[in-house]
């Protein structure tokens, strides 16, 4: 269902610690009373809901005839300017836990129409998750965790954020208590604390994404890019694999790069075909298992 007008909002809502979770809000503007299903956004690690062509994706998924929710994690380092990591005290502690909680923060503040828009109407109880990379993989760990989530697409997902940790890094964390990653895009040097792995060991059957996918039970798409440089597409199959899902699918995106061809900032009028492609697939996906 194409709608020809949509309503964008902002705001946020709490944290289980009291932070705030900004969130944007693509609604398709409602007419004959109608309801629209809605899609929550994941981002990834360093990720944020106005990173290159998100905000464009989520439109494009509004216009499809979904209400759409990009959130920006709680501790994901990202203030009140959109765009810069201003919060690196808060970064170095966003745990796989307070992802998984947030996303349930933002699905109660739908359902009990704490984010809505006075121009739409939304089926909360019909909700589905969009998550790229590390937001793949909480997205799969939320599916299984909150019953109103009926549907799910993962970009780029990590299976198991366990082995993307090195010795070296293990290593720092027990030596000084951080480790440190370099953001490319700005130079900056972020710290991961050790809480983020403690949490990651003794909390994995709930947060990890290959300890819960075989209970999963929703329609479960699976998109990678066959070139993505960060996150081996083999994590997808794994994934796909274990998924106990009836309705399956695992798609490879050729030349596709882990943002399918895309950067930050973005000005293009057109998607990279890559992204376009795994855009096309979702929304396929979604217009035959979420209405």
């Amino acid at each position: 269902m194409e709608v020809s007008s949509i309503s964008i909002s902002s705001g946020q809502v709490k944290s289980t610690e009291g932070l705030p979770i900004r969130y944007d809000l693509y609604s398709p503007i409602s007419r004959n009373g109608l309801s629209f299903p809605v899609i929550i956004f994941l981002h990834g690690f360093k990720g944020f809901k106005d990173w290159g062509p998100f905000p464009d994706v989520c439109e494009e998924m509004a216009r499809a005839g979904y209400g759409v929710v990009a959130m920006n994690f709680s501790l994901n380092g990202i203030g009140d300017e959109k765009t810069e990591f201003t919060e690196m005290e808060l970064f170095e502690r966003e745990t796989l836990s307070q992802d998984l909680e947030d996303v349930g923060t933002v699905i109660d503040a739908l359902q009990k129409g704490e984010i809505s828009d006075s121009h739409s109407s939304l089926n909360t109880d019909k909700i589905g998750l969009i998550g790229h990379s590390r937001g793949g993989q909480t997205a799969i760990a939320a599916a299984v965790e909150y019953t109103p989530v009926q549907c799910i697409a993962t970009w780029s997902a990590v299976a198991d954020y366990r082995n993307r940790w090195s010795d070296a890094m293990k290593k720092d964390w027990e030596e000084q208590g951080y480790t440190e990653i370099e953001n490319s895009r700005t130079g900056q040097k972020m710290k991961v604390g050790k809480v983020v792995y403690d949490d990651a060991i003794e909390n994995a059957e709930r947060v990890i994404a290959m300890e819960r996918v075989g209970q999963l039970r929703i329609p479960t798409l699976f998109i990678h890019g066959r070139d993505d440089e960060t996150v081996p597409y083999t994590d997808s199959e794994k994934l796909h694999i274990a998924c106990e899902a009836r309705d399956k699918e695992l798609r490879l995106v050729a030349n596709g790069t882990h943002t399918y061809g895309a950067a930050h900032p973005f000005e293009s009028q057109d998607f990279p075909k890559p992204l376009a492609e795994a855009l096309e697939w979702t929304e396929g996906w979604f217009v035959e298992y979420l209405r």
